[in-house]
């Protein structure tokens, strides 16, 4: 455990590289989610080697009720306030040097905590979508996403056999969400996984997406005139907020969104509501906001087919 990064083994085997932080909600207590999530982990931590570099209070937390102790991967960023949360959104775009470079971040994130509006952490979000890196906010997602490194990683289904409610698609419902620049990603993401997909107990979609989709599975043998995906209302009419209710009653439990981070939308307040509903409802919800974070996530899904 040390304050320094250090660079990335070179070679194919060399261990992923996540950033971890943590709102005070989610480390104040020997029960908060890091915790949990940490317990948890452990064992496919120490499996898959993987390197964390963890911002301070997080860290702090981590030692308070004896997480990781030993953990060779276990790295100490500075607090935020001294500059951690910055450095990891460096780190995410690439770092300073080479082998700087993180694969991804977890943010136990707190809807109402001041510091999810601070420029470093919407820019940690932004810079993770950018380059299709996953940005885990919420425990279930980051309990979800290590079973994803685990089965990618090849460790037998056996070894996620405790996640496993995470992953029962069949009791759960998803909602597919994109920006009008991303529509044709989701369309082909949706067809290179419809029978992954369709494993949902149902499926939510806002207004246009979810037409697409619609077509999209009637094209595939979905019964005519049957929805494949339940349609709300278009985003700026309101779809955001709608889906955000269905999270927040316990009625979704996944979100794919696929944002374009390089666009100002007018509903954009529409948005970052229905991602506060998520972190909100994060003990039993998650989100995937990328193609390639998707696209890895349901990979590792099939290998439990």
């Amino acid at each position: 455990m040390t304050e320094s990064l250090p660079a990335r083994p070179d070679g194919p085997s060399a261990p992923r590289r996540f950033g971890l932080i943590a709102h005070r909600l989610h480390r104040q207590h020997a029960d908060s989610a890091l915790t949990q999530w940490s317990r948890a982990c452990e064992p496919l931590v120490r499996a898959l080697r993987l390197e964390l570099f963890v911002v301070g209070g997080a860290f702090d937390a981590l030692l308070r009720d004896e997480q990781l102790l030993d953990h060779p991967g276990l790295h100490r960023l500075p607090n935020g306030r001294e500059g951690g949360l910055m450095r990891v959104v460096s780190r995410v775009a690439g770092g300073l040097l080479p082998g700087d470079a993180l694969d991804g971040v977890v943010f136990l994130m707190d809807p109402v905590d001041p510091s999810s509006t601070f420029p470093e952490a919407q820019a940690l979000k932004r810079q993770c979508v950018t380059h299709g890196k996953p940005f885990v906010p919420t425990l279930a997602g980051a309990l979800e996403w290590v079973a994803v490194e685990a089965l990618q990683a090849g460790l037998p289904a056996e070894s996620v056999a405790p996640l496993a409610p995470l992953l029962a698609l069949e009791e759960q419902t998803v909602a597919l969400i994109a920006h009008d620049a991303r529509k044709r990603d989701m369309v082909a993401f949706a067809d290179a996984h419809f029978d992954l997909l369709s494993r949902y107990e149902a499926r939510v979609a806002t207004g246009t997406t979810g037409g697409l989709l619609n077509e999209l599975a009637w094209s595939r043998g979905w019964p005519a005139g049957q929805p494949w995906v339940t349609r709300y209302q278009s985003g700026p009419l309101g779809g955001d907020a709608q889906i955000a209710e269905l999270v927040l009653d316990g009625a979704c439990e996944k979100v794919v969104f696929f944002e374009d981070p390089h666009v100002a939308r007018q509903h954009e307040a529409d948005i970052q509501l229905m991602e506060r509903a998520v972190w909100s409802a994060g003990h039993r919800c998650s989100c995937l906001n990328s193609p390639a974070m998707a696209s890895q996530w349901a990979q590792a899904l099939q290998r439990l087919a």
